[in-house]
């Protein structure tokens, strides 16, 4: 007995359904382990910025840029990263902040450490994220446990930049670092908040100066603001490179549900200011990374010489 025509056609659909559906799972599978091996696995990216102001004494400064660690560990202790920090061997190091995950969790153990292992060794400055900030505003939830990790990196000999200035110094000549700690209203879920145009001098006092002036300033999004307050070289993290980076479109979503942004990872120009954006070194409610696997990186300062000098 032949079929009628209309199931026959039935079962092709089901059959191609079926089909597609095993290939759905098996690129899905696929990218779900390569997520996993890339969020164990960093890379180490060395960004070379030039200006003409930077004094001679500090030509090629090294600075290792950490941020957005939320928690993660390669190997144990970390001892995989703190080994490549090494081997880079940087003057400072500098920190952006989200070293911990403040969504209802409370381990403070692995950032601790780290500081810890890093302070032995090198000057380091601490800047805040978005998560720190969560720990102070939301007390009902973490107690005094903001207070105790500050309480604990102070005892380390780290700075805390909570929008205030340290400076480096070498043979009379400096550089100025300033972390920026931005308000509940600017980590916006959706979209970009306008910044009032006093906010950051309000917060920060006078960005310019004779100085080279190195802003950590965790969300990238205020780049061309922090640029117009007076930040020479800005290092930000906060948008994890974008979760999923495709070939030629950059990363796809923020943490803060943008997607496309302008801003993703990289190094980013505005005027004579460079930004170096971080894609972090960890990952938190969304526990994706692919074709973005995290980041250690290493800043280089240079001295630029004009034409004319020769």
């Amino acid at each position: 007995m032949i079929a009628p025509e209309g199931i026959l056609c039935y079962n092709c659909r089901m059959i191609s359904i079926s089909k597609f559906a095993v290939s759905a799972a098996a690129v899905t599978a696929v990218a779900l382990t390569r997520s996993q091996y890339e969020r164990k696995h960093f890379e180490t990216k060395i960004y070379t910025v030039e200006f003409s102001a930077l004094p001679k004494v500090f030509d090629g400064f090294g600075i290792v840029f950490l941020t957005d660690l939320h928690n993660n560990s390669f190997g144990q202790d970390n001892e995989l990263l703190l080994r490549a920090i090494d081997g880079l061997y940087p003057d400072i190091v500098a920190i952006g902040g989200d070293m911990m995950v403040a969504k209802g969790q409370r381990s403070l153990e692995v950032p601790l450490h780290l500081a810890k292992a890093l302070s032995e060794k090198y000057p380091v400055y601490y800047g805040l994220g978005n998560h720190e900030h969560r720990m102070d505003r939301e007390r009902r939830v973490y107690g005094e446990q903001y207070d105790l990790y500050m309480d604990q990196i102070e005892r380390m000999g780290i700075p805390i930049l909570r929008n205030r200035s340290e400076y480096v110094e070498r043979k009379g000549q400096r550089i100025r670092i300033t972390g920026l700690d931005l308000s509940r209203k600017y980590y916006k879920k959706v979209g970009k908040r306008p910044m009032d145009q006093a906010y950051l001098r309000r917060t920060l006092g006078e960005g310019h100066g004779p100085e080279i002036h190195i802003l950590l300033a965790h969300s990238p999004l205020y780049f061309k603001e922090y640029v117009r307050w007076g930040a020479d070289l800005v290092l930000a993290g906060h948008f994890h490179g974008g979760t999923i980076c495709l070939p030629r479109l950059g990363g796809v979503m923020t943490p803060n549900y943008m997607f496309f942004p302008e801003y993703d990872r990289g190094l980013f120009d505005e005027g004579e200011s460079r930004m170096v954006l971080s894609a972090g070194l960890g990952t938190h409610s969304v526990n994706i990374r692919l074709n973005n696997r995290p980041q250690l990186i290493l800043i280089k300062l240079r001295r630029k010489v004009s034409a004319n000098a020769f």
